[in-house]
């Protein structure tokens, strides 16, 4: 791996991370819901936000997957 496709691998890495950011703060919006600190509706939007947050990460690691692949025309661009 070349000094550029490493660049580029840690822009994609920061990038699948994202999504796990945004979802360890919803878990701890749901965590305080539990607990009574904040009304229970929040717990919900939460859970529906960890749901897309996933789907997020899931999508950006299969981009990675397909941009790091050796037959992939992605990784010559």
């Amino acid at each position: 791996m070349n000094e550029q496709q490493f660049e580029q691998l840690q822009v994609d890495v920061h990038d699948a991370r994202r999504p796990l950011n945004r979802i360890t703060m919803q878990a701890e919006l749901i965590k305080m819901a539990l607990q009574g600190d904040i009304p229970p509706e929040k717990a919900l939007q939460a859970l529906d936000k960890v749901i897309a947050e996933c789907k997020s990460c899931s999508e950006s690691l299969a981009a990675l997957v397909d941009k790091f692949r050796p037959d992939s025309k992605a990784k010559s661009e």
